[in-house]
């Protein structure tokens, strides 16, 4: 009987290693992210009330380093040239699984954590997009990682991806061009949203840059002979590009702001510039549109007698979901679960959704976990481009009311306060458990890598039209 007892102890613990994260280690673990809500919670709202735009997100960024330094990550900082970009890291040896945070806010999204609309700055900067909410629950799975890897003396190298300038700066992009993604086996990221779902769907990808035109100055009512109007510049390019969009594929979305249109009336404008957007679905057709696009801005300068340069501020690929980390990932995000209102959040959901339109989803879907849609999203993410060199996935959590639409001011108010910290912290266990099913089970990190390569196709070749562009370090000055 006791050989007996000695071989199933003994099966069991060769089985144990592709078992996958066992179910006390996950109660563990999720007991001690729990523990750390208000700690957490912290450090999100500090993050919130920074508000710190693309490339100039040192607060936040110096914040969860000092967070994971605290913890005993090995923090390298002002990684690809980016001041506010950096890598922390711990362990070593296979797998090289890496987690990925971001924190930079929105410019002219300033608003209080109130259900009405109430400016904190005038014109000032808000977390539209809830990335206080993304890099802190990235750092609390990373932290609650480490400390289980440790504690079990498992191998395996976990690392922290700080990715500043998500929103048109492309700041993942660079960090691939750096090489700091070469040797990595799997990414785990989430978004903020407003409701709970692994992320099955694709992005759009996109580009943008500045057109910026240049002429010559001169009094526009007494020598408008002897003046070249940068003005004339911008606008030309966009009546051209607004007749291109007839003739380009329909599910192309183009749209631009003039942010330098001159001074005074009575002075012809020597510069002026506009900020382009372009998205389609394939980054193959985004490039010959964007090639229309430059053209434009030539033939309108040439029209106009004015020069014109462009600086590109961006560039990524739509998103390649992974079909298997997708599924591991949506197992984790139900066994975590959503999460119900109290009294006083119900209020404030229901006044904000007085400033919502159109048909809402059930007020209540916070408690619900849905299943992975496919299809395309509208959105556009530098997460694209790391999917298409590493097996990645990410999840949506609910901290926004429901209905709420991103980069809004309603998602500003959401995640400044506990709607925000309760979806971040169902993001940050689920994000946990799917990295800890990655470092116990080998098969995991196998299967991600081969539906990778069949979806990526044979003699794929990844590309980026930032080339060897400097991160565009000042493109929201």
């Amino acid at each position: 009987m006791k050989s007996q007892l000695l071989i199933v102890v003994t099966m069991t613990a060769m089985l144990a290693p592709r078992l996958g994260a066992q179910p006390t280690d996950a109660q563990a673990v999720l007991a001690s992210i729990d523990a750390k809500t208000k700690a957490y919670g912290d450090v999100a709202m500090r993050i919130w009330s920074f508000a710190e735009v693309g490339y100039q997100e040192t607060q936040s960024s110096a914040l969860l380093q000092e967070q994971l330094k605290a913890a005993g990550f090995e923090v390298k900082a002002g990684v690809a040239e980016i001041p506010t970009a950096f890598v922390a890291s711990w362990g070593s040896g296979q797998p090289v699984i890496g987690i990925v945070g971001e924190f930079d806010a929105l410019p002219g999204l300033s608003q209080a954590a109130s259900p009405e609309r109430k400016p904190l700055v005038e014109n000032g900067a808000g977390h539209g997009c809830g990335h206080h909410l993304f890099g802190t629950a990235s750092t609390a799975a990373a932290i609650a990682v480490k400390e289980w890897l440790s504690t079990n003396k498992r191998s395996g190298t976990l690392r922290f991806f700080g990715t500043p300038a998500e929103e048109g700066g492309s700041g993942k992009v660079y960090m691939l061009r750096a090489g700091l993604f070469d040797d990595v086996d799997a990414v785990v990221g989430w978004h903020p949203g407003d409701r709970h779902s692994a992320s099955a769907s694709s992005t759009l990808a996109n580009v943008t840059g500045k057109f910026r035109f240049r002429g010559v100055s001169a009094h526009a009512s007494s020598a408008p002979d002897r003046g070249r109007s940068a003005l004339d510049g911008v606008e030309a390019m966009n009546a051209m590009v607004n007749l291109m969009r007839e003739h380009i594929p329909s599910d192309t979305r183009i749209h631009y702001v003039i942010t330098n249109g001159g001074r005074a009336p009575n002075v012809v404008p020597d510069f002026a510039e506009v900020y382009y957007y372009a998205r389609h679905h394939d980054m193959r057709v985004l490039d010959s549109i964007w090639e229309r696009i430059v053209n434009a801005s030539k033939g309108a300068a040439l029209g106009t007698g004015t020069t014109v340069e462009l600086e590109l501020t961006g560039s990524v690929w739509n998103v390649l979901p992974n079909d298997h980390l997708v599924g591991l990932m949506q197992a984790n995000l139900q066994r975590v679960g959503g999460y119900e209102y109290t009294p006083l959040e119900r209020a404030f959901a229901e006044t904000l959704r007085q400033s919502l339109e159109g048909t809402l989803p059930p007020i209540d879907s916070t408690d619900t976990v849905l299943t992975p849609e496919g299809g395309i999203g509208s959105a556009s993410t530098d997460m694209g481009d790391v999917s298409w060199r590493v097996p990645t996935v990410q999840l949506t959590a609910a901290t926004w009311v429901p209905g709420t639409p991103a980069h809004s001011w309603q998602a500003v108010a959401a995640g400044g306060m506990s709607i925000g910290v309760k979806g971040m912290m169902v993001a940050a266990k689920t994000m946990a458990l799917t990295t800890m099913d990655l470092f116990s089970e080998p098969s995991h990190v196998e299967k991600a890598r081969a539906d990778l390569e069949r979806k990526r196709g044979p003699n794929f070749k990844y590309s980026t039209r930032l080339a060897d562009r400097k991160p565009a370090l000042d493109y929201r000055k």
